[in-house]
């Protein structure tokens, strides 16, 4: 048995809709599984979502407030009045910007943008920014992708003078900011047909507005902004950045090509996982550090020099981003160690001072993704006396519930069940990391603490080729509201493994059903090699991927996570160093069996630290797992043991001090003519001389001695100083009645079962009792 990383919770789409998305669109079943399984099952909504243009676009002026604010910015263009356009510092906010301030320009405006400062403003509206807005002369003040929470800040903006127009996307509180207008998608007063838009798809309506038509061409950088801020995409979200991307491909925007280029993917093979992770990740990193403006003016430019050196700085601060996100995360895994030692937490709750507040959710996610456990991670400022941090959670703890119980001690935090923000004072960070975990006690099972893999995908080797892998492409983006497939594979088995990388801690494999074949590789999991047994039943999840070298592509299977539900023989015989298979046995719920005693003194010098349990004197325990290190008297007593323990695994090292295998019995020729020989000497000196009579005879090994002891148990002989001699008129006996006869035949028998059969043989044999113990387990 191969046990799964993770919690494998197995959906299979209905085969009936399956086969009817198949006939009436002509997709391969792989598709039509996919759509199945995201509840896309009428054939004609299935092609409407395929096949989605620029209909899919809604109305813009279906969003309420969209007349006041387009007459708003329209009349102080044309009265000169200057506009100023606030923005938020990631993605998101920076791609907002850069939409509304492309399109304001066309229009003539005199426009400029303000993005606060991570560390200095925080998020959203702030009072002393909107001063500095109304100081550079600015009387009509924009927001994007943020403003819904800024009702103080907004009356603030309207004492000076400025007429207010918000652009958010964002949960609004119980009272919404006194604006001039407010462009929502969930706007209480409003009707839009979908309100899940990202900030930028909320600014790209009103850009569309203000020119009469949507600007298709800005829909690369909504693209962007829509993918990083993982939004559903659906509806208008799933256009905007299938659409977007397209353009992305063959984009001449400098900053699109320039990015490109530093974060090392082609351009014409952009996807949503590249723009997710390594196009808005550089966008992010300047917003996390420091002064987002950067980013905008990238987006911005069209001259390909600016755009190069930008984009360089922006990876330049990506990479220092990441290393001090490494740092923090090593500091991190540090102070737990020395914090809870080999307790393992509920809640994990690390501050420290000096941390980036910037990128404090990311060292989270790391966390919660190693241990997965709750995790929050805090920035302490000794100066302020407060620790600003981020959480993050795994399914079934509800952090933005659990946090709202500890609001007493949090003056500030908001988020969602898997992620939050907060700040509190430092004197209250022992209560909160107390508090949590004791909450945790009454809400997280065993169960909920092994992470899960959601699976929805079940193919068949025989669906996938190349062909259809390239073809995904119809049913791209995925993303929130349209997740990715995990695929998985049953009933395999590995026609080949193996450990590859300089380190071999990837594994490769070869899988099979039947005829069909199909490489596998699993970057990390390199040891699972040493747990793959011939002939094993696998089960394996991932992702597929085409694998292109030297020209030739082939499908291939990125491993997820893979398992084995079927007990498994392993095969140690013949490997008599224990240093190159102890390690590949499963340390816990392990069992080591001895059936002689010499067995235990040859082995224990090299596994010392391990306890070998003598069968018939010591008491066994409940295990998972058997290793035989040698071979019993009986094979009956193998039988009782893995009938009584129902072992997932067994570990065959069968170790022989002396196999007679090999030596076989001597045949009833050599039996006569040793007789003859010793009658006709009268005695014989076998201890000095048999060996040398066995190598002039050209029998094997110990035969005379053999002979002479079945003669001596027999009667035929009679033992004396090393000297064997003929007894006169002894009785009639077959030979197979001595004992010494006896124990070599059934010796050969064990061996030539145990010992030397080939693995298949060996495994049906523990099949049939292995199995009956599992049937008669079913049955009570």
């Amino acid at each position: 048995m191969i046990e799964s990383m993770k919690k494998w919770s197995i959906k299979r789409p209905n085969e009936q809709i399956v086969n009817l998305l198949t006939a009436e669109l002509g997709i391969p079943t792989v598709h039509a599984k996919i759509l199945t399984s995201r509840g896309i099952t009428d054939p004609k909504a299935a092609k409407s979502f395929l096949h989605m243009d620029e209909s899919s676009i809604h109305d813009p002026y279906l969003l309420y407030d969209m007349e006041n604010a387009v007459a708003l910015i329209h009349k102080a263009i044309q009265s000169d009045k200057k506009i100023a356009i606030y923005g938020d510092y990631d993605a998101d906010g920076v791609t907002s910007i850069t939409v509304l301030m492309t399109v304001l320009e066309q229009l003539g405006a005199d426009v400029f943008f303000v993005i606060p400062d991570r560390f200095e403003h925080g998020y959203g509206p702030n009072k002393d920014l909107f001063q500095e807005i109304y100081e550079k002369g600015a009387s009509l003040l924009i927001t994007v992708d943020n403003g819904v929470s800024g009702v103080d800040e907004v009356a603030f903006a309207k004492t000076l003078g400025m007429s207010v127009i918000i652009t958010d996307h964002h949960e609004a509180g119980e009272q919404w900011p006194e604006a001039d207008a407010i462009i929502h998608p969930r706007h209480p007063k409003g009707t839009y047909p979908f309100d899940e838009l990202a900030g930028v798809g909320v600014a790209f309506k009103l850009a569309s507005a203000l020119l009469g038509e949507a600007p298709l061409e800005l829909l690369e950088l909504v693209a962007i902004g829509t993918v990083a801020d993982l939004v559903p995409l659906r509806d208008e979200n799933r256009y905007f950045v299938k659409e977007g991307i397209k353009r992305m491909r063959t984009s001449k925007r400098p900053a699109i090509q320039a990015l490109a280029r530093v974060a090392g993917v082609e351009q014409s093979g952009l996807t949503e996982e590249s723009i997710g992770f390594m196009i808005a990740p550089r966008i992010n990193a300047v917003g996390r550090l420091g002064d987002a403006s950067p980013a905008v003016d990238l987006l911005k430019t069209m001259d390909v020099t600016v755009a190069t050196g930008l984009a360089k700085e922006l990876d330049n601060l990506n990479k220092e981003r990441q290393a001090i996100v490494s740092k923090m995360t090593e500091e991190a895994e540090e102070m737990i160690a020395g914090m809870y030692g080999d307790t393992i937490p509920l809640v994990y709750v690390i501050a420290h001072e000096g941390w980036n507040s910037g990128v404090v959710g990311i060292v989270a996610s790391r966390l919660t993704e190693k241990y997965y456990r709750p995790s929050i991670i805090l920035s302490v400022n000794p100066e302020t006396g407060i620790a600003k941090g981020s959480a993050r959670s795994i399914e079934g703890f509800n952090m933005h519930a659990e946090l709202t119980k500890n609001a007493h001690i949090l003056p500030h935090f908001g988020g969602h069940p898997m992620a939050a923000g907060m700040s509190l004072n430092i004197t209250d960070i022992q209560a909160l990391r107390t508090n949590l975990n004791l909450q945790a006690e009454s809400i997280l099972t065993d169960e909920m603490l092994r992470p899960s893999l959601g699976i929805d995908i079940p193919l068949t080797i025989d669906e996938i080729d190349v062909e259809v892998l390239e073809s995904l492409e119809l049913l791209r983006p995925f993303g929130m509201g349209f997740v990715k497939p995990v695929y998985m594979l049953e009933n395999l088995s590995a026609k080949s493994v193996r450990k590859i990388g300089a380190a071999k801690n990837h594994l490769k494999l070869e899988l099979a059903n039947g005829g069909d074949t199909l490489d596998a590789i699993g970057f990390g999991i390199g040891q699972i090699a040493d747990h793959i047994t011939p002939g094993a039943n696998l089960s394996v999840a991932g992702d597929l991927q085409v694998n292109e070298w030297n020209g030739n592509k082939k499908p291939q299977l990125l491993i997820s996570d893979i398992r084995s539900d079927e007990w498994q023989l392993f095969d140690l015989r013949g490997i008599h160093e224990p240093s190159r298979w102890l390690h590949t046995i499963p340390k816990n719920r392990t069992v080591f069996i001895a059936f002689q005693e010499k067995t235990k003194a040859y082995f224990k010098p090299s596994i010392n630290d391990i306890f070998m349990y003598e069968y018939g004197k010591d008491e066994m325990i409940d295990a998972d797992n058997i290793v035989f290190l040698d071979i019993p008297n009986d094979s009956s007593l193998l039988e009782t043991i893995v009938r009584s323990a129902n072992p997932d695994r067994v570990y065959a090292h069968f170790y022989v001090p002396e196999s007679k295998y090999f030596d076989g019995l001597p045949g009833r020729e050599q039996f006569g003519w040793y007789y003859s020989f010793l009658k006709t000497r009268g005695s014989f000196d076998f201890v000095n001389n048999g060996e040398k009579l066995t190598k002039h005879k050209s029998w094997k090994n110990d035969a005379v001695y053999f002979m002479t002891k079945v003669f001596s148990e027999l009667g035929f002989v009679k033992i004396e100083n090393g000297f064997a001699s003929v007894v006169e008129a002894p009785g009639k006996r077959d030979l197979a009645e001595a004992p010494a006869y006896k124990e070599r035949e059934q010796q050969m028998e064990l061996e030539e079962r145990l010992l030397y059969a080939p693995y298949m043989e060996l495994k049906r044999w523990f099949d049939t009792f292995r199995n009956e113990a599992v049937d008669k387990e079913e049955q009570q």
